[in-house]
Parts: structure tokens; C-alpha cells; sequence
């Protein structure tokens, strides 16, 4: 058993009554022991909060969480898709009261979704929280078989998963999956390799999720790690997928003066 990292995710909605959905003490504490009793373990490696909850006080949660990690039931906390905000308020009172501090925090990010940049990966960087990444192929734009001109694939995922995440541009697309294409003949990997590769060279990434339909992707997706990108492929890869940050992230990019008293977190 200590050979295997174990974790799993509660919050989001199961059912329609109370204790169904949400961080409560009460669903917090039947989430890990109904999973326990599911994966046949005695104790989980990372637990993560799939949701913030604003329903329920902060300090109510993380007492909960440290109560189950005394318990030895958990071993690590961590949390999906909260805000910058709902990050750093649960950190400082986790510190404020001795509680576990959220280790990971599972987010999307892609060459196709460099959101994480303006918030998170700083905050990570100054708090010390790894990112989990989810969906780095951008709902499977990046797996090397959409092109400019072309329908997409009869069995592309897109056909069920494109309203699931935020729209994207056709010719930013186009024009992040020919930079892939240049990069991935000069390495000799495939599009989807070479894009997994970035992920992990990007700061705070501690690991990445990927999903295979068979046995060949996964072991394509495999081929994304052992080896590394040039500082010059790097750059071909992050200027074709380089988008304007909303405010007020945009002047710390783009103006002299702001990016001297921050500098960015890539």
C-alpha cells in the first residue's frame, strides 16, 4: 500500500439530500469513509475539496480536515478549481489555527488555457502549493489530430466535451497546434507529447492527469516525460499560445514599472 499515491475528491453534488453535496462536517466526514470503505484502504494519500462551499464556514472545514488527518484516515489535503482568494483565506487561517495547510491544488491548464498564470501560479509559488493539472490537452485539442481546414475527427471528444470548458478561438488554435507541429518535428515526439512536456517545465507543476481511451495513448501520453524542450522551443510554444491577462493582471506583463516590483511567476 505505501508503494501508491492515493487520492480522491468530495463536495460536488451526489444526491439530492443534505449531506449529499457541499464541505460539511457531517458530508466531509461520510465522503472519507465511504471512500475508504470503496477503495479497500485504511487511509487516503490527498483528499481535495472538488469545490470552495461557501455555505459552509471555512474554519468548520479545515477543522474537519484536521481532525481526519489526526485520525490517520488522511494524509494530505488539497483542493480543485477554488480562486485565488478561497486558496489564500483557507491558508491563512490554516496557519492561523494549526490546521493542514492545502498541499495541491488540481486546476486547468493548458498551452490553450494559461489562466492559472495570472493568479494561481504565484499564489502556489509564494504558499508552496504544488498544481495538479487536469485536461492539459484542452478537451483534446491538442491531441495533434485537429488542423486548420479540416473537420474534427468522427471520435474526437470534442463532439461531447467542447461546451465544457471556455471557448476557444479557432485561430489562436490553429496557430498553438502548427507552433506544436513545428516543435514536435524538431524533437521527433508527437503534438500531444510535446505539449504535456511544457506543462511539466511550468512552475508549481507538481504532476499531470492524464485520460487515455486504450492502452496506445496512454502510452503516447507516457512519452510526454523523459526528456526536455530547449529554452528556444519553450519560446516558440509560449508566444504562439500567449493571450492579453484580464485587469489587473495585464500591467504587471506589459508595463516596465509593474513587472519590476513583480516579477512574473514564468
Amino acid at each position: 500500500r505505501d508503494a501508491v499515491l492515493i487520492s480522491t475528491k468530495t463536495s460536488l453534488p451526489m444526491g439530492d439530500g443534505p449531506a449529499d453535496y457541499g464541505s460539511s462536517r457531517s458530508r466531509l466526514i461520510k465522503a472519507v469513509e465511504d471512500a475508504l470503505r470503496r477503495l479497500g484502504t485504511d487511509y487516503i494519500d490527498l483528499l481535495q475539496l472538488h469545490a470552495f462551499d461557501a455555505g459552509t464556514p471555512v474554519e468548520e472545514v479545515l477543522s474537519t480536515l484536521d481532525h481526519l488527518v489526526r485520525a490517520g484516515k488522511l494524509r494530505y489535503v488539497g483542493v480543485s478549481n477554488f480562486s485565488g482568494w478561497q486558496v489564500m483565506k483557507s491558508l491563512g487561517l490554516a496557519e492561523k489555527h494549526g490546521y493542514p495547510r492545502y498541499a495541491a491544488h488540481q486546476v486547468y491548464y493548458s498551452l490553450l488555457g494559461r489562466d492559472y498564470e495570472w493568479e494561481l501560479m504565484p499564489l502556489g509559488l509564494d504558499q508552496g502549493v504544488g498544481a495538479l493539472v487536469w485536461s492539459p490537452l484542452g478537451w483534446g485539442r491538442l491531441t495533434g489530430k485537429i488542423r486548420r481546414g479540416r473537420p474534427l475527427p468522427e471520435r474526437s471528444r470534442l463532439h461531447d466535451t467542447a461546451s465544457f470548458g471556455p471557448p476557444v478561438d479557432d485561430e489562436h488554435l490553429f496557430n498553438v497546434v502548427e507552433a506544436l507541429d513545428a516543435v514536435a518535428e524538431e524533437t521527433g515526439k508527437t503534438v500531444p507529447q510535446v505539449a504535456i512536456n511544457w506543462l511539466l517545465q511550468r512552475p508549481t507543476v507538481a504532476s499531470v492527469i492524464i485520460g487515455a481511451r486504450n492502452e496506445e495513448q496512454l502510452r503516447q501520453n507516457l512519452g510526454g516525460v523523459g526528456w526536455t524542450l530547449t529554452p528556444e522551443q519553450i519560446r516558440t510554444l509560449d508566444a504562439a499560445s500567449e493571450v492579453t491577462a484580464p485587469y489587473p493582471y495585464f500591467p504587471y506583463r506589459r508595463q516596465e514599472g509593474f513587472a519590476r516590483l513583480n516579477p512574473p511567476a514564468v
